[in-house]
């Protein structure tokens, strides 16, 4: 069995306890107790350790254990500095201090998102006397450094990492436990559907819900599409549409079926090489190969469409998108039994904004077939 862990803001939240802890009596704590809210569950959480910097601020820190998951977070330092306000504020202020992103699009302010925020307002205000205000700054010292190994910026989140997520146990998307469990809600709904929806993550099943398809025709795979895939052929479903994130569902263009970063990338080798292939000029081609993200890339085709009134980014991602299509079905085929049906798949790729940027031939026949 795989070992959970917790998320990110619970070892913040653990952290922001102890300092308040330290701030009224003085003393350091080895261990404290987190109500998760979400599961209903208390978590004992260690504490590193704890500083008193003055009468009015003291510094908790804690150590990230998401668990059994390819989690680039695993051990990494999370502080927490409490501080006494006398302000007319709310009651517990959050603020984000460095390695905690910042959203580009909402004025900058903290990628601390609404479990996290409520997750440390309701366990430390009942740590609090009547009257009693605190500010909180969550600090994460290696977040900026690890930021460059996510996705984050290209969904509007730069300069850290973000606090979010909707529960306090940490998911181990990547581990065998969770594949089986895709595949259970997998055959569940093949069982009465023909048609189903494979999205990555979060961003698909939103984005996907809020186009009209029916949420009993989504299924999560994260970064296990390879294996899904084939569990959706052996279960006879008869069409699949892959609805993700440009820069992980490009990944299948290339032959790569598990998308973790950990595991395989070649996300600008796959962009450049259909660049060359639609003849995109050489010194464009370049810009893309050193593009630091697949969205910085996307907006220099953009911005190369909207300056020269031309129509790269069509001609690129459709190449990609049918490329996706052929590689899915040779994968299929590949680990099918002779003369079983095979799976037909379509693909829909959007960007950082939730936008679609374009449709496989096939997956525009099922996206329409859904809606």
């Amino acid at each position: 069995m795989s070992r959970f862990g917790y998320t990110l803001p619970v070892f913040a939240c653990g952290a922001a306890i102890a300092a308040l802890h330290w701030l009224r009596h003085q003393q350091s704590l080895a261990m404290v107790t987190v109500d998760l809210i979400t599961p209903v569950e208390i978590a004992e959480i260690p504490i590193e350790q704890v500083a008193g910097l003055s009468a009015t601020q003291a510094l908790g820190i804690s150590r990230s254990d998401p668990g059994d998951n390819l989690d680039l977070t695993k051990n990494t330092p999370v502080w927490a500095l409490v501080e006494w306000r006398t302000d007319d504020g709310e009651v517990v202020m959050i603020k984000g201090g460095e390695g905690i992103g910042k959203i580009q699009n909402a004025s900058d302010a903290p990628a601390i998102y609404g479990y996290a925020q409520t997750l440390l307002r309701e366990n430390l205000r009942r740590l609090l006397a009547p009257g009693e205000k605190i500010a909180v700054t969550i600090i994460l010292p290696a977040g900026r450094s690890l930021a460059v190994r996510t996705s984050n910026s290209a969904f509007g989140v730069v300069e850290g990492l973000s606090l979010l997520g909707t529960t306090g146990i940490s998911q181990p998307l990547s581990t065998p436990d969770q594949l089986e469990a895709f595949r259970a809600d997998l055959a569940a709904k093949a069982s009465r559907f023909s048609t189903l929806v494979f999205c990555i993550g979060e961003n698909g099943l939103d984005l996907a819900r809020k186009l009209g398809i029916n949420p009993e025709q989504l299924v999560k795979t994260a970064n296990w599409l390879g294996p899904m895939l084939v569990a959706a052929n052996v279960l006879g479903v008869k069409e699949i549409l892959l609805f993700g994130y440009h820069g992980k569902l490009m990944k299948l263009a290339g032959g790569i079926f598990h998308t973790h970063h950990h595991l395989a990338d070649g996300r600008r080798e796959i962009l450049t090489a259909h660049c060359a292939m639609v003849g995109l000029p050489a010194a464009d081609i370049h810009q893309v190969f050193n593009s630091p993200t697949a969205e910085a890339a996307l907006q220099h085709l953009r911005s190369l469409d909207s300056q020269n009134h031309s129509n790269w980014v069509m001609q690129i991602y459709r190449a990609i998108a049918e490329t996706i299509d052929l590689r899915v079905a040779e994968y299929i085929h590949s680990h099918s039994d002779q003369g079983q049906g095979i799976t037909v798949a379509g693909s829909v790729l959007f960007d950082r904004d939730r936008e679609i940027i374009i449709k496989s031939q096939t997956g525009c026949m099922l996206l329409h077939k859904l809606c």
